[in-house]
């Protein structure tokens, strides 16, 4: 892939990780790649050399809370990788977050500011509030569906992102049950796949960075460290997803 499609080596892209996402003597991000995106949308934007649209969509994990800014929120974080990645192309990343929520009032604004916007890709974070409030599980499977289906009615590519692993979270029974319902979803519904903030946080504490070292003291939401590394291994999951050459080894470096 050449061209307008703006692709960078492994070195490169690496080298434009700390001014996309944070300073360069920030703690680096544990080596741990998530699996490939396929987002065929994304992915023809890019082939065709025009700028990805990206909404992410979700409550205040989405918004940024705990962020020391709103340029340190994931979608923020994630709209600069993309971009130092596809130089050429610009990427766009629309933050329709909005704390508190979850899947039955996210459908209320979901043509408002989801579809309207005409994404090539949502990646829809759902489900944090539905487990802290022991929602109806199956009240939000069926929330969950019925926003899936209209956006993919609408010929949007969703990614789901499951639940970080909090203190809050962990504490309510039957929490990981709403994971299995994302993953059940991105598993039966086409064009929908799983992005697991819970596997990736595993990953993490697994390579030396504790689930408190990636949140505030709220023992809920990330800090600016945490959404770094979220970003960083999204941004890679999708670039490698599309078949950038290296952009994935590249995102595991910082």
């Amino acid at each position: 892939m050449t061209g307008r499609r703006g692709l960078l080596g492994a070195g490169l892209l690496a080298a434009l990780l700390p001014r996309a996402g944070a300073a360069a003597t920030d703690p680096a991000c544990p080596a741990v790649t998530a699996p490939p995106i396929a987002a065929p949308r994304f992915a023809t934007a890019i082939r065709q050399g025009r700028t990805p649209r990206i909404v992410a969509f979700g409550s205040s994990s989405t918004a940024g809370a705990g962020a020391s800014t709103p340029w340190m929120s994931y979608p923020a974080q994630l709209e600069s990788l993309l971009r130092a990645a596809l130089p050429r192309l610009g990427v766009t990343v629309l933050n329709r977050g909005v704390g508190g929520e979850d899947a039955d009032a996210m459908l209320i604004r979901l043509e408002r500011d989801v579809i309207a916007a005409a994404p090539d890709l949502v990646v829809w974070q759902v489900g944090a509030n539905a487990a802290l409030r022991s929602m109806d599980k199956a009240d939000f499977d069926r929330f969950l569906r019925a926003g899936l289906g209209r956006m993919r009615a609408a010929g949007i590519d969703v990614v789901l992102m499951d639940n970080q692993r909090a203190p809050r979270i962990a504490a309510r029974p039957g929490h990981r049950d709403y994971d299995a319902m994302l993953a059940g979803a991105a598993a039966s519904v086409p064009g929908v796949t799983l992005f697991s903030r819970g596997a990736l946080m595993d990953g993490w504490a697994a390579a030396g960075l504790p689930n408190a070292a990636a949140l505030v003291e709220d023992g809920l939401h990330h800090n600016d460290h945490g959404y770094r590394c979220l970003a960083q291994a999204l941004a890679g999951a999708l670039l490698a997803g599309a078949g950038v050459q290296g952009a994935a080894q590249g995102m595991a470096l910082r």
